[in-house]
């Protein structure tokens, strides 16, 4: 299996185990590109016989931070959501088990891309959010399905509507993280649960897997065909303008429901 997928996702392989790890920091923003590398990585796992299960992990301050809004709206903005979702629902299809290690930020797609994962460790500096009504945009990535089943629709919509950043204590109490550990144990300690999951039989994991997870992926894909119809509305307004500047801005934004 090759080790790099574009620029900035690497892979290695430690036994049973793939180390997969987003190399864009400090905030490893997402792209469609990278996204698509991502995706080719998690094909490739999959097609390795090798591998039983997959440590997803990020360099840097971050482990992803979203979009890089400010560039993309100078680059005509994002446009490309559907084709970055396309990526996110092929992430979705990966047959074997991941866990992700998070550290820092996990915001707006970063934290969609948290979710694709079974089970999150997570570092105490560990912050998540769904920051995207703060944008005057509407949620992504397939969050407004994934984040319900996997937190329960009061505190999914808690971190919807408010855009609060979720501290890891309360992550963990919450059900999205399942382990908080100190920062230089995270690598450490999600390989542990990897390795765990590895020493079993291969072909039992993908089954038992693909079974308790059903049809997530044709959720997404139908989810994120509604979310994308919201965005391409509300992208057009003032208050999404509004939002860009203001996080940009560090400030509250002026929001006047136009």
């Amino acid at each position: 299996m090759q080790s790099e997928f574009g620029e900035h996702v690497k892979v290695a392989v430690d036994g049973n185990v793939a180390l997969v790890t987003i190399d864009r920091p400090p905030h490893n923003h997402v792209s469609v590109d990278f996204m698509k590398d991502l995706a080719d990585a998690f094909d490739a796992i999959d097609a390795e016989t090798v591998v039983r299960c997959s440590l997803l992990q990020a360099q840097g301050k971050n482990f992803c931070a979203g979009a890089d809004l400010v560039r993309t709206e100078g680059e005509g903005g994002l446009g490309a959501v559907n084709p970055l979702y396309d990526q996110a629902v092929r992430l979705f299809s990966a047959q074997k088990p991941i866990v992700a290690a998070v550290q820092g930020a996990a915001v707006g797609a970063g934290l969609g891309l948290v979710v694709v994962a079974d089970f999150r460790i997570a570092s105490p500096d560990a912050k998540f959010a769904a920051n995207f009504v703060k944008l005057g945009f509407h949620p992504g990535f397939g969050l407004t399905h994934t984040l319900p089943r996997l937190i329960g629709p009061v505190k999914a919509s808690l971190m919807c509507l408010t855009a609060r950043r979720v501290k890891a204590e309360d992550a963990l109490a919450w059900g999205l993280v399942d382990e908080v550990v100190p920062l230089e144990d995270l690598r450490a300690a999600a390989l542990t649960l990897a390795r765990e999951i590895a020493e079993n039989a291969p072909l039992a994991l993908v089954a038992t897997r693909k079974t308790m997870r059903g049809d997530l992926a044709a959720a997404v894909r139908a989810q994120t065909d509604k979310e994308a119809v919201e965005q391409g509305i509300l992208r057009k307004t003032e208050d999404y303008a509004e939002g860009v500047r203001s996080v940009a801005e560090r400030r509250v934004g002026n929001f006047v429901g136009r």
